[in-house]
């Protein structure tokens, strides 16, 4: 799927634009950026001023014809704080589906930090921890505390670089009655949540937003490093608090000679420092890490995950209804599908079989014997037919051949490998037809009897051995077992291994 994720966001609107396979792998094919600053005396008038209204519309008119011409397959747009508060966001929100055709749902501040976290887990692990994830965009700042990948809370506080600067920074330089005003002012915001990070040990800080990875770029710069890819390099707390001196020491001229520093942040800079050094100060984190993947990556991540979803709930219906059709209540087909999956999973890595590859093992397994409602000794062959001829929905036509393939194979006596079928197919998918044959002929003998004797299946290799496990508990299983050695014989020559079974 090609998918794409537009974000409104205070100070930028984003475009990014990525390939998400079945397996979950996320491509990024394509990102814009334009500074629009919609937070620009919004956060003091509550409006969205009319010069940036237009600009943001005239951007988005551009991104939804990359989004075209890039042939993208799905696509979700959000706005967040700036228009989140402004008293004129309906307006604005109208004339953008109106003007643009683009459909921009506002998100409340902990969806951001949601997105933010699945973004940041994905790119990052976030194995350990507990890792503080700090997001500081134009109008708000996300903080998700993360320990083994999992979220312990999230915070979304009204302490964005350009708020802060036009609220409590007036003055380039800004002086130091500012500068402690605005720290008193992240105390009554955030000082709880730093507290309840520092009593957990956070370990460190993670940066995954632009003002704040600037700052780690400029330390680098100050170390005299190569900038390169700036995803996952780091810069301590000292360092942080030297660059928080310097950028809030002189005026915008003067930092803009600062190595390192975006100059389309300059202004913004002073506040995301003293942010920055107040919370590695009072999580007591000893880095802050830059992170480069944010809110449009976790967008299109959920985009991925919900259209995977929904595209496998529509083939599974459509799966369900062909095997009520002929095959009634099916008991034996999900037994046989039950077992499969175990084998699968016990095999995939040796037989190389792509984690996609399961779904279809699943719905081959739920099918494998409709085609003994028209014939018993050919049922194979007649199952081949009815998936071939039933316009599954939701499948790619390869991907209905592989599932009809392997379903004409799954009976030893009518194996057919070689017919030009299976000569069709390409050397990859050939792979996966043939590795899904063999485990249907084990898991569909280990029900021979259609009783659901077989409980469980375990696979335990040694050199030049595979052995099946099987366990049936008190229930003796020898019909299953007799079957299975007799169509063992595919899956031991894929393997490469001799094939014990055990019960």
């Amino acid at each position: 799927m090609r998918l794409a994720a537009i974000d409104v966001g205070s100070n930028s609107i984003h475009l990014l634009i990525a390939d998400v396979s079945l397996e979950g792998h996320l491509e990024v094919i394509d990102r814009v950026k334009e500074m629009v600053r919609l937070g620009r005396r919004s956060f003091t008038t509550g409006l969205l001023t009319q010069e940036a209204m237009e600009l943001a519309l005239r951007v988005l008119t551009h991104f939804r014809s990359l989004a075209e011409v890039r042939h993208v397959d799905r696509m979700r747009a959000v706005a967040t704080s700036a228009v989140r508060e402004a008293s004129n966001r309906d307006e604005f929100i109208a004339r953008i589906e109106r003007e643009t055709g683009v459909n921009v749902e506002v998100i409340s501040g902990r969806e951001e930090a949601h997105l933010i976290y699945r973004a940041a887990q994905y790119a990052l692990g976030l194995e350990g921890g507990p890792h503080l994830l700090v997001d500081m965009g134009g109008g708000s700042v996300e903080l998700v505390l993360v320990k083994d990948r999992q979220p312990l809370w999230m915070k979304s506080a009204r302490l964005g670089a350009a708020r802060m600067t036009e609220r409590f920074l007036p003055d380039d330089p800004p002086n130091s009655a500012q500068c402690k005003r605005l720290e008193l002012h992240f105390e009554a915001e955030i000082g709880q949540q730093m507290q309840a990070a520092r009593r957990a040990g956070v370990v460190q800080a993670i940066g995954t937003s632009g003002t704040i990875n600037t700052l780690v770029a400029m330390a680098r710069a100050m170390r005299d490093e190569e900038l390169g890819t700036l995803h996952g390099a780091s810069a301590s707390a000292s360092e942080i608090a030297r660059i928080c001196r310097k950028a809030a020491g002189v005026n915008a001229a003067m930092r803009m000679a600062l190595p390192g520093i975006d100059a389309k942040r300059v202004d913004q800079v002073p506040a995301a420092a003293l942010l920055a050094d107040y919370v590695l100060r009072r999580s007591e984190a000893r880095e802050l890490v830059a992170c480069s993947w944010a809110l449009r990556e976790g967008m299109v991540l959920e985009l991925a995950e919900a259209t995977n979803r929904g595209a496998q709930e529509i083939r599974r219906g459509s799966v369900k209804v062909l095997a009520t059709r002929f095959a009634s209540q099916n008991l034996h087909g999900r037994q046989v599908a039950k077992l499969a999956l175990k084998l699968f999973d016990a095999t995939a890595f040796a037989l190389e079989l792509p984690p996609s590859s399961r779904e279809l093992l699943d719905h081959a397994a739920l099918l494998h014997d409709i085609g003994h409602a028209i014939d018993h000794d050919r049922h194979n062959r007649h199952s081949y037919y009815l998936v071939k001829n039933a316009d599954l929905l939701g499948f790619e036509p390869i991907e209905i051949e592989m599932i009809a393939l392997a379903l004409r194979a799954h009976r030893k006596q009518s194996a057919q490998l070689d017919s030009p079928e299976w000569e069709a197919l390409s050397p990859g998918q050939r792979r996966v037809a043939r590795g899904m044959a063999a485990i249907l002929r084990v898991a569909d003998a280990l029900d021979r009897s259609h009783r659901g004797l077989v409980k469980n299946v375990a696979v335990a290799y040694s050199p030049g051995r595979a052995e099946i496990e099987i366990g049936s508990g008190r229930e003796k299983a020898d019909l299953e077992l007799w079957t299975c050695e007799r169509r063992i014989d595919l899956l031991a020559k894929l393997l490469n291994r001799r094939v014990i079974l055990q019960n």
